[in-house]
This record gives C-alpha cells, structure tokens and sequence, in this order.
C-alpha cells in the first residue's frame, strides 16, 4: 500500500474515562510528575538576587610626563654685593702688599701707575703687535702667532661694541686708532705669510737668509 493511502489513526492517551475510572487501553507508562505552579509573587521572592558584580576601579589616565623646564642659563649666581666687596678689599690689601715687597727689593722704583681704560686699550694692542711679529730683532725671521694676535683684536673689537656711547672722545679715538692700526697689520702679515708659503713651493730658500715670516704653532 502506498504511503499516500495509509488511513489516518488516531491514538486515544487519555488513562481515564469520562466517569474517571482507569482505561483497559491506556498508556501504561508511568504518569508524569504533576506540579503545582508556583504563584509569580513566591517565585520572585524565592528567586535569589543576584550578586552586584564588582565595579572595576576606574584606572588613572596616564599623566603625561612634561620635560623639566631648561634653566634660563648655564651660569652660577653671581656673588652678593657683600662677596664683591669683600673680595676687592682682600684683593686690593695683597695688591699692596706685592707693591710694598717689590719696592723694598728695588729701590728707587716708583708705585706703578693705577689701570685706566688708557692702560688697557694699550696693554692689548702691545699684546697683539707682539704677536704679530712687531718685537723681533732686525734681521731675524719674524715669529708669528697669528690667532693669538686674531683674539686681541677681537678683544678690542668686543670692548668698542659694549662700551659704544659710553666713552669721553679722547677714549673712543684711542680705541678706534688701536683697531685700525691692529686690523691694518693683520692683513699685512697674513699677505706676508700667504706669499712666503707660495715662495717655498716654487723654490728651496737659500742658506742662512730668512724667506719671511713663520707662523708660531
């Protein structure tokens, strides 16, 4: 018989009769457990609450480092008013004290003379001319040190800037006449020097005669 002519049965469950008396028939399986449904409100109460679950500690934000703030400058504190002037009146009690011993050990030989701004500007070009060569002996080969006397030059080229409208004329015209002169003299010998090197390129020097200046290393 084809599975489409099968008759359609149905199967009574039903265990009891209307009169509620046990079926012949019925299912002998074992009844299921009947339970009692538990009213909503007994079931919430009997319902544990859940436990809160720990809120997580909120984690600090990252502070961000910022870099120590570079100090205004790389030089110590200056001294107070109080140091300066107790190291002038140290260092010029000594100063006089030299004086005196030098004096005793020479007599005849006056105090010398107090610095100026006179003494200075000429001490410097002394300095530079030195180092120029201007204090060699006739007929000896000049000894040059040519960035000895750059600095002194430039030394005098500071003290000119930074004192600028500050000096009496007679000042000002020594400064400037030291410069010019010093400035003047470096170009010379540095030609001198730039011509002498040429010279013993092209030829050996002759015995015992001086080419021209040297430079002092």
């Amino acid at each position: 018989m084809s599975e489409q002519n099968k008759p359609f049965v149905v199967t009574d469950r039903r265990k009891f009769t209307l009169e509620g008396e046990p079926r012949p028939d019925a299912d002998p399986s074992p009844e299921k457990e009947h339970r009692t449904p538990m009213p909503v409100e007994a079931a919430v109460e009997s319902t544990p609450a859940p436990e809160p679950s720990p809120k997580a500690e909120p984690k600090p934000e990252p502070v961000a480092s910022t870099p120590p703030e570079p100090p205004a400058d790389d030089l110590p504190p200056g001294p107070t008013a109080e140091q300066s002037e107790q190291s002038r009146i140290a260092y010029e009690t000594t100063a006089e004290r030299l004086d005196t011993a030098v004096r005793a050990a020479n007599p005849g030989m006056e105090h010398p003379p107090a610095m100026s701004f006179e003494g200075l500007v000429q001490s410097v070009y002394m300095t530079a001319i030195m180092q120029l060569g201007g204090a060699t002996p006739e007929g000896q080969q000049p000894q040059v040190d040519i960035l000895g006397a750059r600095q002194s030059i430039d030394m005098l080229g500071v003290l000119s800037e930074k004192t600028k409208g500050n000096l009496a004329t007679d000042e000002s015209r020594l400064l400037e006449s030291a410069l010019f002169e010093l400035r003047m003299a470096f170009l010379e010998i540095t030609q001198a020097l730039a011509r002498s090197a040429a010279a013993r390129t092209q030829q050996p020097p002759a015995p015992g005669k001086p080419v021209g200046p040297s430079i002092v290393r």
